[in-house]
């Protein structure tokens, strides 16, 4: 069996700090330690820094109740509200944000200071949307198709701003960005879908277009990690979803002659060479 692992795979340059900047905390061990929210979306990361000590506060009531302590904002970054609240609080902070998230706050704070309509396209539901459309206004709004768009019947003329979810399907927003320019708006797009998401896509389905059994290893609540999934699917319909080794029917791959591996973002790499181990042994 010959096993081919995406180079892309695992941590990508956000998920990593942001981990990295959980791990110096737990090393100071001055204060109690929060994240607001999984500081990644992967529950082995999670677990591991749980048992170290490590709370995380689900919601802004728990935000609000905090005497003391340090609360480490989680990579998909949140809303300008959670950070008036802190300030008032005046806690310990330590921003763990995407420096591309970050990115995406300032153009929808600017753009809606110079009075255009932002819409964001990605999932509504996103921790990431979520804290993006924190730092617009009572107008931007959320997308994820076209009929999304067409539901919202904005006057014509309006002038409107297009971002992304770092973690978004690249082909998908390239297809509706170009049915949205056919529209009579004044559009300002911009694509800040994040480099290492597109690669890692890019990569995913060449891969999975040139095995029998394709294998996406990553936490169930990652957007990023679904998004590997579907896209490999469509090249390879023996394509399995885990989020460990334990999770791996061996049926999947029984057969193969060749397998392909790749993972999300979120997903540290001692995982992946385990299941990379365990395949190329195994079977």
């Amino acid at each position: 069996m010959q096993v081919m692992v995406a180079k892309t795979a695992g941590f990508c340059f956000g998920v990593k700090r942001a981990v990295e900047k959980v791990y110096e905390q737990i090393e100071k061990a001055k204060l109690p330690i929060y994240t607001y929210g999984p500081i990644i979306h992967n529950a082995e990361v999670v677990k591991d820094l749980q048992a170290k000590g490590v709370k995380v506060l689900s919601s802004r009531e728990e935000l609000y109740a905090l005497k003391e302590g340090v609360v480490i904002i989680r990579s998909h970054g949140v809303g300008r509200d959670i950070y008036e609240l802190l300030e008032k609080k005046g806690l310990d902070v330590v921003d763990a944000t995407c420096p591309y998230v970050k990115k995406i706050h300032k153009i929808v704070r600017e753009q809606c200071e110079n009075g255009r309509k932002v819409l964001i396209v990605g999932n509504k539901d996103h921790p990431e949307v979520i804290g993006i459309r924190g730092w617009g206004d009572e107008e931007t709004s959320v997308i994820e198709s076209l009929s999304d768009f067409e539901k919202m019947r904005i006057p014509e003329g309006r002038r409107l701003c297009l971002v992304a979810q770092t973690t978004f399907n690249y082909n998908k927003f390239k297809d509706l960005v170009e049915k949205i320019s056919k529209t009579r708006y004044d559009i300002i797009v911009l694509n800040t879908i994040c480099n290492a998401t597109q690669d890692r896509q890019i990569e995913a389905k060449e891969i999975a277009s040139k095995v029998d059994a394709m294998i996406v290893i990553g936490d169930k609540d990652s957007s990023n990690t679904r998004k590997l999934y579907e896209i490999c699917r469509e090249e390879c319909r023996n394509t399995c979803y885990i989020q460990t080794l334990d999770d791996l029917n061996p049926v999947c791959i029984m057969s193969a002659c060749n397998v392909g591996i790749t993972a999300g973002a979120s997903t540290p790499n001692i995982i992946i060479e385990e299941v990379h181990t365990n395949v190329r042994i195994k079977f």
